[in-house]
Formats: structure tokens, sequence, C-alpha cells
């Protein structure tokens, strides 16, 4: 069976991180970039990513940050991949030698498909809304038609919840899924009973996708 994989992202507390692992996410993400209400300290970051088992993928989210910031946070901060979201180039993604993934905007008119093109080392490509001058889809979803069938190793953000997740898992059957907003009881404050209820979706997604 086909089995998406699952980040959920914007971190802040500890219990949440310990539940999120419990659950059986793949990836948490730490968000460096100022404009998001979910912004955290490296230090506070570093303590949160310190209790991450094994096999977990530590994720830090920058938008167009100054070089030397990527680094100050690197520096305090075990991440073991980074996610840009802004105008960074291939050339700026590949100078921290990390694996990299890179957000693409899906709500505008410009090609996905040229973002791709021109990030060929990325691990994988984000496809949000993108809210202008925020960090994310602002918890709104796009038209999941504009994704085309070439993009490699789609991760499927922007507006995610339990209640659309499965619908967005049978239609576009992303490589993963991002979640933020919608397993949220208050920003960078996750629902427990919200976080099970999305996996679960996911996983009734695979399911009923298997079955096809």
């Amino acid at each position: 069976m086909r089995r998406t994989r699952i980040k959920f992202c914007g971190m802040t507390d500890g219990g949440d991180v310990a539940l999120a692992c419990e659950l059986g996410v793949d990836a948490l993400g730490f968000i460096f970039a100022t404009a998001s209400r979910r912004v955290i300290a490296a230090e506070t970051a570093r303590d949160l990513v310190a209790r991450v088992p094994a096999f977990v993928t530590r994720v830090g989210l920058f938008l167009d940050a100054k070089p030397e910031v990527v680094r100050a946070v690197l520096e305090r901060v075990d991440l073991d991949c980074l996610q840009f979201h802004g105008s960074e180039d291939a050339a700026y993604c590949e100078q921290f030698r990390l694996p990299y993934l890179k957000a693409i905007a899906m709500s505008g008119a410009q090609d996905p498909m040229a973002s791709v093109r021109a990030h060929p080392n990325a691990r994988g490509f984000v496809l949000d809304a993108h809210v202008p001058g925020g960090s994310g889809g602002g918890g709104v979803p796009f038209d999941w038609s504009r994704i085309p069938a070439a993009t490699p190793a789609s991760i499927l953000a922007g507006g995610l919840s339990p209640a659309n997740v499965f619908d967005a898992i049978s239609t576009v059957r992303p490589w993963a899924v991002d979640v933020v907003s919608g397993i949220e009881s208050s920003p960078g404050r996750k629902s427990p009973s919200l976080m099970r209820h999305f996996i679960h979706e996911v996983r009734r997604a695979d399911d009923a996708n298997s079955a096809d």
C-alpha cells in the first residue's frame, strides 16, 4: 500500500511534539520566519528538536532570510532538512549543505514547473496557497487542479484539515501532506483530537486508494 507521508508544521510546544511523534508523523516543522505567528526562537527549537526520536525528520522553515540568519539557527538547532518559502534560488538553498524543500506558490499565475526546473536538487516541493507576505498558505486551500502531474515529490499544503485531507489525497495523490492551522487550537498550539483525526483521515484515504 502506498503510504502518504505526514508533516506537522509550526511546532512550538513540547507536549505537541511528543504526541505527534507518538502518533507516527514523518516530519515536524519549526518556523524561523518572523512573518509567521508561529515563529520560534532558536533556543526553544533546540530544546524541542532534542526530544524528537530517530526517523522523524526535523525541518526548519525560512522565508527570504539572510544566509547568516540561517547559519545562526543551524549552529544552535540540529535540523535534518531546510524548507524555503520565499524567492530563494537554487544557489542560495544549496549553500547550507542540507537537503531542502522548496515551496511553490500555487495561487498565482506563474507556472509551477518553472520553480521545479529552477531547483533541480530540491528533495521535494511544498505546494501551498501562499498568502502574500506570509510564510505559508494562511489556512486557505488552493485549486488542486492546478498541480502539474509531473511535480516530483509533491508535498501538499495550504488549508488542509481533518475535514478535507481525505479528498485532497484522493484527488492529488501527493507524496506527503503538510498541515499547520488545520490541527491547531490556537496559533502554535496543536489540538490532540485534531492531530489524531487528521492522521486517521490520511490513513483512511491511503486505504481507499489502495483498493482502487
